[in-house]
């Protein structure tokens, strides 16, 4: 018998086929007495610049070509986080990480998912499935190693089982290219985004990470052959993407371009193709995001998705594949990374993409050790500081405007910063609102530091989120002065200031850090807020403004704050403080030892380990 499409056979059967697609009763995807196999191929720190489906200097990768060839190329595909646990901690739960406190990388603590969100492995293996990983999940939650059957394949799966497999490739990681500059082959004719400097360093590099997409692809054509071996090619599902965006510098851990948007490839089961209303050898224009693919994993399934995620299918029945392919926005999320503290959010809609920077003051070359050990990284700051470097390619070292406008398909490498710009005016604003709403109503836990919320948040984020949601909402009102002309600023800044409470006070402190010069009137509230507040960190940010403003030197409240807190969170955003200080051009130094920080962590160590040298 021919398979039918779910549209052909929506116009066979007219209202009855409607009624049952509309999930009025059971739906036929309850019914189906086989399920497909399911597998994520993921390859790790991989950006849509270097394949060649994307990109004409992008590689060569026949295999993933050929799954193409029997699927479809998503042309807007996306990470909802630059880096690696946050991502994966978003692709298996379905929910956006600063609204389940996962966006964390490292965790200094693990958070406690809500009692009735599990995640992806746990509905398919209730429902049967045999489920499995290879290398790695990395989360940044609490949960139980027993929704996976195997932690190494498939091969465990009984017979007419189905299975679900997340296989991470790591010949990709930034990890491989560390040292790569230092020696390979130097391609002259590499293509280099405009804000690198062209030297060797940077075309190794470059050529080097070419070269590992080519292993990437050898490894991923054992793995289809395998599956056509076994005789269950044609029942399995293969969804090729990168785990989000890099590696090369200015990629992993921004949400630039470079560390959000990955390629990915779907490959139709001739068995299961009428599940899918999409045509093999196509592209597919709607944007996805790594919150939708636990939902489009059960979809396929035949699974109801639970309220409690954020995505939506975009595969399966019941799925109107033209509202999908009319989709064109997507979120992002960046805050601390390893030991490097930023708040940064970003909305692309279409073609324009909207980033707003909440401590703006921070460059985003703020010093990370693991980023740093990569040589391209290293020659780049030190072209910087020897001033030789263009306005481009400096930029990453510099500090940046609160919020920026990109239009990604004129400029896909975001150097041209339309927020300024009259002509774009309407478009700004309309994004500004759009992801203030975003933050707001979610609510994004990340107003509140770290810190506070390990102590008070992490063995229930969601609950508490939804008890603090007015107040988080004023944090972000409060954040959002830094948009306004001074003169319109003054008063809610004051407001603020003289709040009883405490991380009003804290981002009244930012917010003068943002505008520098222009906040000198609060100097002297400043000076009152560092000396006495009951809150260290909100001294720390006091501290930092009056350094920003050169009104009072800043060693002895903080080094007093990391000699009196026993808490790690607190310390490492307070040496965050630290670094961006001793780096920018007033180069603030610190007399600080490992027992000048009562605190304790290995993240911690990091900053010391590079203040030390400095």
């Amino acid at each position: 018998m021919m398979a039918i499409t779910r549209r052909d056979f929506v116009k066979m059967t007219g209202g009855i086929a409607a009624l049952l697609l509309s999930g009025c009763g059971e739906t036929l995807a309850r019914k189906q007495t086989k399920r497909p196999n399911i597998m994520w191929l993921i390859s790790e720190d991989n950006s849509v610049h270097y394949c060649n489906l994307y990109n004409d200097a992008g590689v060569n990768m026949p295999n993933v070509n050929k799954l193409a060839e029997t699927g479809v190329i998503f042309n807007h595909a996306f990470s909802n986080c630059p880096v690696c646990s946050a991502a994966r901690s978003t692709l298996i739960t379905g929910c956006y990480g600063s609204r389940i406190a996962t966006q964390y990388h490292r965790k200094l603590e693990k958070t406690t998912l809500p009692s009735d969100l599990e995640i992806l492995p746990a509905h398919l293996k209730r429902a049967g499935y045999h489920t499995s990983y290879k290398n790695k999940t990395d989360f940044n939650f609490n949960y139980s190693e027993d929704v996976w059957d195997s932690r190494k394949d498939w091969a465990g799966h009984k017979p007419d089982q189905p299975f679900f497999h997340q296989h991470q490739f790591p010949i990709t990681h930034e990890g491989r290219l560390q040292q790569s500059g230092r020696g390979g082959e130097d391609n002259k004719s590499v293509a280099l985004p405009p804000y690198f400097p062209n030297t060797a360093v940077f075309r190794k590099t470059i050529n080097t990470y070419h070269k590992h997409h080519r292993t990437l692809d050898i490894e991923i054509g054992e793995i289809i052959e395998r599956l056509r071996r076994e005789g269950v090619l044609e029942d399995t599902f293969i969804i090729y993407f990168g785990d989000h965006g890099g590696v090369a510098p200015r990629s992993k851990g921004y949400l630039y371009e470079t560390g959000l948007h990955v390629p990915m490839v779907l490959r139709i089961p001739e068995n299961f193709k009428h599940l899918v209303d999409l045509k093999p050898n196509t592209r597919f224009d709607g944007f996805v995001s790594f919150i939708d693919m636990a939902p489009t994993v059960l979809n396929l399934a035949g699974l109801k998705v639970p309220g409690q995620m954020d995505g939506k299918p975009f595969l399966g029945l019941n799925v109107n594949t033209d509202k999908v392919n009319k989709q064109d926005e997507t979120f992002g999320i960046a805050d601390r990374f390893d030991e490097k503290y930023d708040i940064v959010r970003s909305l692309r809609k279409g073609n324009y993409k909207y980033m707003r920077s909440y401590q703006p003051f921070n460059p985003d070359g703020l010093q990370n050790n693991y980023r740093y050990r990569m040589v391209a990284y290293s020659e780049w700051r030190k072209l910087y500081r020897e001033g030789k470097l263009n306005d481009v390619q400096s930029q990453f070292f510099k500090s940046r405007p609160a919020e920026m406008l990109f239009d990604v398909e004129k400029d896909p490498y975001e150097t041209n910063d339309l927020s300024t710009n009259p002509a774009y005016a309407s478009t700004l604003k309309k994004l500004r609102q759009n992801l203030t709403g975003r933050v707001k109503s979610m609510p994004d836990l990340a107003f509140y530091p770290e810190s506070y919320l390990i102590k008070n948040a992490i063995a229930a984020p969601v609950k508490f989120g939804k008890r603090h949601k007015r107040d988080i909402s004023k944090l972000i009102d409060i954040a959002d002065l830094q948009l306004l002309p001074f003169a319109r600023a003054r008063s809610g800044i004051s407001s603020a200031i003289r709040s009883s409470a405490p991380w009003h006070r804290y981002w009244a402190m930012i917010v003068c850090s943002t505008f520098g010069d222009e906040a000198l009137e609060f100097v002297d509230e400043a000076k009152s807020i560092a000396a006495n507040d009951a809150e260290p960190l909100t001294r720390v940010r006091a501290a930092q403004f009056l350094a920003i403003v050169k009104a009072q030197r800043p060693q002895r409240v903080i080094l007093d704050v990391l000699a009196t807190t026993d808490d790690p969170a607190t310390a490492l955003l307070t040496l965050n403080v630290v670094v961006m200080l001793t780096d920018s051009e007033d180069g603030y130094k610190f007399d600080l030892k490992k027992d000048s920080v009562k605190a304790k962590d290995s993240v911690i160590d990091n900053r010391l380990q590079y203040l030390a040298a400095k």
